[in-house]
């Protein structure tokens, strides 16, 4: 690790800082300054790894869904080795037995704290890919190689544990050009040292930025001293940053946070709207018409953040297809679901979904989306005024366990933008 100046302005501590480890400022800090850099040669990735030329030659067999295959065999391989180059860095996780994502809790405890977060489900899905992944590539390669890997010492428990730290610490870095490259393969994570210390908040006051030999963390504002130092993961809900990381932010800092409500909900609120066995009738040839057209999916959501719907173009075309009448739908239908596009289309769906535009949309629309937040809220295992309530009682939030306190961070977030939603949808 490198800085710009002869002595450096942050330091890492274990104290003042909002997780175990974190970075702060030693003095004041002006915008725009390089706090430290990265030689490319220090990262761990499938290229720098000892075994990169193994992984190299079976990178056909080693083709998975998450990409990530090739550095975890080579974190499998470094981890174990006592002559490791990483070792110093790789030793800081003696036994990962900090990270606690959700996919270390018990499914019970999943259900309990998280049911109607979307999170049980996504953890359900990792485990069965992470297990299918190592039974069906990362084994049989490791078995090809055994002066390399070891099963024995190798196992999917170890698998598992280095799936979430490359979930919590790796870095990707973003393809070039990618408005000219959208099929471009995005870059595979890499382990970045020292740049993986820094804490995350979605109102970050550094970056980190990409160059051809280094990587730099960059101030983006004016850092007071003793300030933390915090990097950003991204523009992440609070549901995702538990997933994928192990933490929440504390209600109601992250301005990042969403609420979904799967897009099955709506057309359970308008079957439950129709008032005969034709409407009924029709409600599911324009459900299938919307499936057709791929606005909608079994298993999709639209998703609401803190001003309104982020999927407003989805949801506008699906409000207004349940709500056509049979003679606007039959000439919806003809025409396969073309129609001419206004002019400022999108910004017109944009502001009649967001919290400001909804009180303009007509009864029929409000009583699909009241409808279809109250079935969400329903999905949760505690109503928003038990939550709300432990939120606010000091003393009954320190009782709780830390899985606790960021599970019921997670679900209040999620449950405030939709009560925000229910009321500005309710009958007038």
């Amino acid at each position: 690790m490198a800085t710009d100046a002869k002595r450096p302005k942050v330091c890492l501590s274990k104290e003042g800082t909002v997780a175990e480890y974190g970075m702060l400022a030693k003095e004041d800090i002006e915008e725009g300054h390089v706090l430290f850099s990265i030689p490319r040669e220090v990262l761990l990735h499938q290229a720098t790894a000892k075994v990169k030329k193994v992984l190299e030659e079976g990178k056909k067999s080693l083709e998975s869904a998450s990409g990530w295959v090739p550095l975890l065999l080579g974190l499998l391989y470094e981890y174990t080795c006592p002559q490791s180059h990483w070792k110093p860095y790789l030793s800081l996780w003696p036994d990962f037995r900090t990270l606690d994502q959700p996919m270390f809790w018990s499914e019970e405890e999943r259900d309990k704290l998280l049911k109607g977060t979307g999170i049980p489900e996504a953890v359900k899905t990792d485990l069965k890919k992470l297990q299918d992944e190592y039974n069906n590539i990362v084994l049989p390669f490791m078995k090809s190689h055994p002066d390399l890997w070891d099963p024995e010492k190798h196992t999917l428990e170890l698998y598992k544990s280095l799936v979430a730290f490359v979930m919590a610490y790796s870095f990707q870095e973003p393809v070039e050009d990618e408005d000219e490259e959208e099929d471009k393969e995005p870059n595979p994570p890499m382990m970045v040292p020292m740049a993986d210390m820094l804490n995350h908040v979605s109102k970050h006051n550094a970056n980190l930025e990409y160059t051809p030999e280094c990587l730099k963390m960059v101030s983006i504002r004016h850092i007071e001293k003793g300030e933390e130092v915090f990097n950003t993961y991204g523009q992440m809900a609070n549901w995702q940053l538990l997933h994928m990381y192990g933490f929440a932010e504390p209600f109601p800092t992250n301005s990042n946070d969403t609420a979904d409500i799967q897009m099955s909900s709506v057309y359970k609120a308008a079957v439950q709207a129709a008032h005969s066995e034709a409407d009924q009738k029709l409600l599911v040839d324009k459900w299938s018409m919307l499936c057709e057209m791929e606005i909608v999916g079994e298993k999709g959501v639209f998703i609401f953040g803190q001003s309104g719907c982020l999927t407003y173009s989805e949801l506008y075309t699906t409000l207004k297809v349940l709500c056509m009448t049979v003679q606007v739908f039959e000439e919806f239908r003809e025409n396969e679901g073309w129609e001419e596009d206004e002019e400022d289309e999108d910004d017109k769906m944009e502001q009649a979904l967001s919290f400001n535009g909804l009180t303009g949309l007509s009864a029929e629309w409000k009583c699909l989306l009241h409808a279809a937040a109250a079935l969400t809220l329903d999905s949760y295992s505690e109503d928003v005024e038990t939550d709300r309530r432990r939120l606010e009682d000091q003393g009954a939030l320190a009782e709780l366990s830390s899985r606790e306190r960021r599970a019921l961070h997670v679900r209040y977030g999620q449950k405030s933008i939709l009560q925000r939603l229910q009321q500005l949808t309710k009958k007038s």
